[in-house]
């Protein structure tokens, strides 16, 4: 589904991304690990035509992304930051969301599914951070897309959320969706994750399955096998 050949990505002198390739197919859960630095964010950014390399192809199902626009109605993309605007309420900012986008939206189960009915017309300005980042959530799964990519969407959400939060990814995976997921929770990639990428320094050290990294680091931890990895 996803394919990156020799990507490359430099701000000023550094070199974020350093002749990147990947592949990825279609349907399953990828992690994109990597510490601080490593070019997570920044490849990230490229497939959302957020950040424009200096060098190399993108293609999402044979068709290059490259200065394109309208591959990202059938993506869906939760930010690692939940910059919303203060003065609206969850119900506005729903709605609004909803308005830009040409697709159906189906944002009322997961308004049950995370408890946010009380919330609904109370200003975003006044909402803790868990309960913005449920309502990121929202906006992220409700609607139909082939690729979504949740940047550290695990921050702030208590544990029953946090269930929910794993059944919405595994649903998708039934369903036949492409999920990209970056997170520092280890546990979370070790219960979810079909594949694990793993970055650093703008290059790719592993990609392959939580086991096959256990097997090769002769851990039995995923986080003792990533720091094997990195050292």
């Amino acid at each position: 589904m996803i394919s990156i050949k020799n990507l490359h990505k430099k701000f000023g002198k550094l070199t974020v991304l350093d002749g990147l390739d990947l592949e990825i197919n279609k349907g399953g859960i990828f992690a994109i690990l990597g510490p601080n630095g490593s070019g997570k964010t920044t490849l990230i950014k490229c497939l959302l035509g957020m950040v424009i390399p200096n060098k190399g192809e993108i293609k999402i199902d044979d068709k290059s992304v490259l200065n394109k626009w309208e591959y990202r109605n059938n993506l869906n993309y939760l930010p690692q930051i939940a910059n919303f605007p203060t003065n609206l309420s969850v119900s506005e900012l729903i709605n609004m969301v909803k308005n830009l986008r040409p697709k159906q939206a189906n944002e009322q189960e997961l308004i049950d599914l995370f408890g946010l009915t009380p919330f609904l017309n109370k200003k975003l300005g006044n909402l803790s951070g868990g309960t913005k980042q449920k309502v990121n959530l929202v906006l992220t799964f409700m609607f139909d897309s082939e690729l979504i990519i949740l940047d550290e969407p695990t921050t702030g959400l208590d544990p029953i959320a946090l269930i929910h939060l794993k059944e919405l990814i595994q649903k998708a995976k039934t369903n036949g969706k492409t999920i990209l997921i970056t997170t520092h929770i280890m546990s979370v990639v070790d219960e979810i994750a079909d594949e694990i990428v793993f970055l650093l320094d703008g290059k790719i050290y592993f990609k392959g399955s939580v086991t096959a990294l256990k097997k090769q680091t002769n851990q039995t931890n995923l986080e003792h096998a990533i720091a094997e990895l990195m050292s």
